[in-house]
């Protein structure tokens, strides 16, 4: 029966969020339970596409990619793929509404992590950031607003901001395996061969602005969504503290991270603030 094969899809886009990343697992699972899913869908889909860009150094990534994109565009059409991760994903697309406009831009922005090494330009730098992360908090703004446009067009400014501050701390979280095993520089103007305090003061900067954007609109998110990316926000709220208290030569050297047991103690602080209306 599909609705079996439907609840694979299902299990298998869950244990992708669960498998790669807790924070943002532990974060969903604050969501309501009726968009849970359609998220755990996205997360599927687009680290199924940043794997194969970031990880799989033995193999053909372009070929791979390709193959991907096609059986992409292939679920997209006919609703339904035998890869689980796609047909997820599709399900979500088309119950929402996603602009094929957002999934488009994801997809360039992970073809060019296949070539392309350095962003020397703000331009570069922001067409990369937006296709990266500022689209994929567009579709899970779709999701959270369930499909309504006018809440969409409302909230879509703070979105793309809160999209582009996580994807700027994952940046310059990952500067050491960004630089030394891929190769990749993403901020303009920086020379990391010679990161200091006064770069990183900038970027972090930089980062806090696209916070505060952010968090105006988790304000006014609908109430299944307010909690989910409040954490989430708090999550990458504190990496960035930690971040900012870290000397620029250790960031370049080493992956700064929260501890599980600081990530549960931020969730009851989070819930905490959550229901006593402190957002």
């Amino acid at each position: 029966m599909k609705l079996i094969f439907d609840h694979v899809s299902h299990t298998c886009s869950k244990a992708v969020t669960q498998a790669y990343s807790t924070s943002f697992s532990m974060a969903t699972k604050m969501l309501s339970l009726s968009i849970r899913q359609d998220i755990y869908n996205i997360y599927g889909f687009v680290r199924f596409a940043d794997e194969i860009v970031d990880s799989f150094h033995d193999y053909d990534k372009e070929k791979l990619f390709n193959m991907f994109e096609s059986d992409l565009e292939a679920a997209l059409e006919h609703k339904i793929s035998l890869n689980p991760i796609l047909n997820s994903f599709q399900e979500t697309y088309h119950k929402y509404g996603i602009d094929k406009h957002l999934v488009n831009s994801f997809m360039d922005s992970m073809r060019l992590d296949l070539h392309k090494k350095d962003y020397l330009t703000d331009a570069e730098y922001k067409t990369y950031i937006y296709g990266s992360a500022d689209v994929v908090g567009l579709m899970c703004l779709k999701v959270f607003v369930k499909g309504d446009n006018a809440k969409f067009d409302a909230l879509k400014d703070s979105a793309m901001s809160l999209g582009s501050a996580f994807q700027k701390v994952n940046f310059l979280r990952d500067l050491k395996e960004d630089f030394e095993d891929l190769s990749r520089t993403y901020f303009p103007n920086t020379d990391l061969n010679k990161l200091n305090e006064a770069s990183k003061k900038a970027i972090i900067t930089e980062i806090e602005e696209d916070f505060a954007k952010g968090l105006e609109g988790i304000k006014r998110l609908p109430l299944e969504a307010k909690f989910g990316v409040f954490m989430a926000y708090r999550y990458y709220s504190k990496l960035l503290e930690k971040l900012k208290k870290t000397p620029a030569l250790q960031i370049k050297s080493t992956r700064i991270r929260v501890p599980n047991y600081r990530k549960i103690e931020l969730l009851t602080r989070s819930y905490v603030k959550y229901q006593l209306n402190l957002l």
